[in-house]
């Protein structure tokens, strides 16, 4: 599995402008929508909340990767994020989080999201793969990295 076959190429964007962790998955939810993914964000935000509440998914050297299931999308789907002055996610390493990748997938698709949310974890823990999104300046850089890092084999 790929990143691109789930990430939509309008819900990319360089430079978040939310302060916290509720308004970085509202603005990411927001990227969805206009992209013309998904039209209902109050249940999908809802149970993106309620996930946090489980359990934080910052997971550490500067990525979260907030995630949920819900029956308002038809296939798994992702939006990037990044935060140039990073934001308190309440991380396992208690670091702020810079990249962020929402994941979302139908209530009944356990294989396909849990090979998404893989996927991401497996490609983060490359740090120059985090380093290089970190430095893109625009979209168009961050899409060109991801898109670089998807087509190696791993």
């Amino acid at each position: 599995m790929k990143i691109m076959d789930f990430l939509n190429e309008g819900a990319v964007r360089a430079h978040l402008k939310a302060g916290g962790k509720k308004e970085v998955i509202e603005e990411l939810v927001n990227l969805l929508v206009e992209s013309g993914e998904l039209k209902d964000t109050e249940e999908l935000i809802k149970a993106l909340l309620q996930r946090e509440n489980l359990g934080s998914t910052g997971i550490g050297q500067g990525v979260a990767i907030p995630h949920a299931k819900s029956d308002v999308v038809r296939g798994v789907i992702a939006a990037f994020g990044r935060s140039p002055q990073g934001i308190e996610f309440d991380a396992v390493d208690g670091k702020r989080a810079y990249l962020f990748f929402l994941l979302v997938a139908p209530t009944d698709s356990t294989g396909p999201h849990l090979k998404a949310l893989a996927r991401l974890s497996r490609l983060l823990r490359d740090s120059s793969f985090r380093e290089a999104l970190r430095k893109a300046g625009t979209d168009e850089e961050l899409l060109r990295v991801i898109k670089e890092e998807d087509s190696k084999k791993h």
